[in-house]
Order: structure tokens, then sequence, then C-alpha cells
């Protein structure tokens, strides 16, 4: 009898489902203009949402700037980049939007990546690869595109403990000091909503003789005076060795990218397979997000509103007696602690409410701190939370979920296998 095939994949997605973790895509066209507004096609006819977990987190995927120069670009150069970065691929835009970059972190260069997924990954095998015999220490919570990378580069690694300097120190202690040695790390962990020590994670670098790796994917745009991040806003990116970052999530449009020293990153584009081998962006996207950047430079404005919002938000949570978690980020977590009751909260929202949250689960976080995950605009009115949260009261009534948190989200440090 030969294996089948089938019942192996029918059996994993049983068990997902049993889990009551299995995900379901909703649907949904966005409204050109009308952000936060969408149209859900899942229910048995078309209708109008709103939307409270976009990763467009300031709305700049629907700027009328940054679409009208993607227009411009399509009737300019067409569709595609036409083939790799090293065969006919690298077009002006991208050169432009390297550049860019590069000087919105304040570093000598920048390579961009088809995703903030895709550079994460192909950067950190590779720095494992050009350096020898490199130990990797890797944040307990850092997202799972930098756990595949330093799972991909196959040198030694060593997790510590979520923002623990203490541990990481004691790691760092006992590695021989002519060994290099990585610190890889998060700005806003998206999940939870807390910030890294940067300045006392760069402290332990420079005493040891690390190279510090900091992913700002959730805090580009969002944060420092031209919005290059956390670093910036703490004045610390020149003593950040690699920032990574996502043109998908703030900046509104798609694609990853580092920022380093030119060696550095001529280094990343010179063996990184991830990079090397990929069909390049289009220039319709790049010159979105060029568009995008330059806009987000100089717009505190933006920022201001924005962080305004997400504090409004958590206060009226609180005040209702919603069990939102502790963020001193722009991520609003909400507390639910049980996978099917997530989903149910979610749909219910989504049925009868017309307000799109989707469900937090495993692997996403781990088993046991299920939760929403709102993320406010400065396109989001008062009107919007006054919705929203009605709308959680009687979610949260209608299905029963408790309004305290009943275990901490902490996880116990481990060595990744």
């Amino acid at each position: 009898m030969t294996f089948d095939y089938q019942k192996a994949f029918k059996d994993a997605l049983s068990a997902v489902r049993a889990e009551g973790r299995y995900r379901v895509f909703a649907d949904i066209e966005r409204i050109r203009g009308r952000f936060p507004r969408a149209v859900y096609h899942g229910g048995p006819s078309p209708k109008e949402i709103t939307v409270w977990c976009s990763n467009d987190y300031l709305g700049m995927g629907q700027h009328e700037c940054v679409t009208a120069a993607m227009k411009s670009a399509t009737d300019k150069v067409g569709a595609g980049a036409g083939g790799t970065r090293n065969i006919a691929g690298t077009t002006h835009y991208h050169v432009l939007l390297e550049r860019e970059l590069a000087a919105w972190h304040r570093k000598e260069a920048a390579l961009l990546f088809t995703s903030g997924y895709v550079a994460n990954e192909a950067t950190l095998a590779t720095l494992s690869k050009i350096l020898p015999d490199c130990v990797i220490l890797s944040d307990e919570l850092n997202h799972a595109s930098m756990i595949e990378g330093i799972r991909g580069g196959r040198s030694a690694k060593l997790v510590w403990r979520h923002n623990d300097v203490r541990h990481l120190e004691s790691l760092l202690r006992d590695i021989p000091a002519d060994r290099p040695k990585i610190i890889a790390f998060e700005s806003v962990y998206s999940m939870d909503g807390d910030i890294a020590p940067i300045e006392k994670i760069c402290d332990l670098a420079e005493k040891y003789g690390a190279f510090t790796y900091l992913d700002e994917v959730h805090a580009v745009g969002l944060y420092g005076e031209e919005g290059g991040g956390v670093a910036q806003r703490d004045g610390l990116e020149d003593r950040i060795d690699l920032i990574e970052g996502t043109l998908g999530k703030a900046v509104g449009v798609m694609g990853g990218y580092i920022a380093a020293s030119a060696s550095v990153v001529d280094a990343i584009r010179s063996y990184a397979s991830g990079f090397i081998f990929t069909t390049a962006l289009s220039p319709v996207l790049v010159a979105g997000a060029l568009r995008s950047v330059k806009i987000l430079r100089t717009s505190n404005n933006l920022r201001e509103r924005h962080q305004e919002r997400a504090a409004t938000l958590k206060a009226r949570l609180t005040a209702e007696g919603l069990p939102v978690m502790p963020s001193v980020s722009h991520i609003v977590p909400l507390w639910v602690g049980d996978p099917v009751q997530c989903k149910a909260v979610s749909d219910y929202l989504l049925d009868q409410r017309s307000i799109y949250v989707q469900p937090i689960n495993y692997p996403t976080v781990p088993k046991g701190t299920e939760r929403l995950r709102l993320t406010p605009t400065p396109l989001h009115a008062d009107e919007d939370m006054d919705a929203l949260i009605a709308a959680l009261n009687d979610a949260w009534k209608a299905i029963g979920v408790r309004r305290t948190p009943a275990v901490s989200t902490a996880k116990e440090a481990a060595v990744l296998p």
C-alpha cells in the first residue's frame, strides 16, 4: 500500500480545526480614499465594514500622492521589473528608493527585498555564513522570519528572555571575546506592543564586541523625527549596525529592506540567495514606496495624530473594563485567552456589527494568550471608536469572555533547535 498523502494533509487540517485555530481569510476590498472603510465579500452579499486590524498604520496605501506616483510609474515603465536585480531588474526607481532608505536611517547604503520576511530570512542566514563561527543571540519573541533566517544560517544560536538585558549579558559573558556574535532583536514587538531597551542592548554590544541587528518593521514611519523608527527617536541609529524594515506597513505599499554600512550591504547583496535569485520588486510598487517615504520624513503631524488615536483607544477600553493589555506603543492588544472565543468574538464583530478585527491565535502568539490586535490609525474617528467599544461590550457579554487576563504572556527562554 502506498502512502496516503491526501489523508496526511486532511489530518493536519483536522488537528488545527480541533484546536480552534483554523485560519479563515476575510475577503475584503479596500475602498480607495475612504480608509478604514472596506467592502466585505464573505457573507450572503457584499457589505461595507470598518477595518480595525490593518498594518497600513497611517493609511499611506490610500494616500493620493502615493497612488499618483504608482500610476505615473506604470505609464512610464510598465508593470514589472523584468528580471532579478542582477539581470535587467534594477530600475532607476530601485536605485532612488535605496538611496532614500539609507538617508532615512542615516546609513551609508540600503538594499531592497521583496518583503520584510525575506529581508530578515535572507540577511540573517547570510550574516551567519559570512561571519566565521558566528553565534546569534535572539530575543525569544523575535518574528518567525528572524527565527527562520537564524536557522537557515546554521550557526550557533542562543535565545535570551524577552527584553531581559541581564539574561542577555549572562549569555554574552560566556562567549569568547574574539568570536563573532550578533544580537538580533526588534524595536516594537507587534503582538504585545512593548519596546526593546535599545540603548542597554547597544551598551552590551559595545562591551562584548557584538554586531547589532534591529528589526524596525513595526516602527518605521511611526517614530523618530523623520519616522526612521525607535532607534532614530532615541538617538541610537549610529549604534545599530544593521536596521531591517518594511515597506508594507506604515509606508503602505510592499517590500522589505536593510540599511547598514556600504560594506555590509554589498556583502549581503553579493551572497544572499533570497536576494540574488528573486525577481525584483515591481517599479510601480517601488515608485509608490519612494513617494510615501518622502512624505513620511516630513509628517510629524501624522505621527502625532497616530499616537493620540492609540492612547485614546487604550484609555477608553480601560475605562470600559475591557482587558486591554499593557502597551507602550501604537499596538492595542485586547486579551481573550482562548482560541475558540477569540474567533467567536471576531465573527460576532464582523457579522453583527460590520467591524473587522482578525483573531490572533497560535502560532503567532503562545497558546493561552489569544487576543484581538487593534491598530488605530489617524483616520479612525471618535465615532468609529464609539461603535467599536459598544460592539466589544456586546460581544464580551454574548460570548461570555472574561474581562481580566488570567495568564502572563511571558515565555521561558530556550536554545533554538
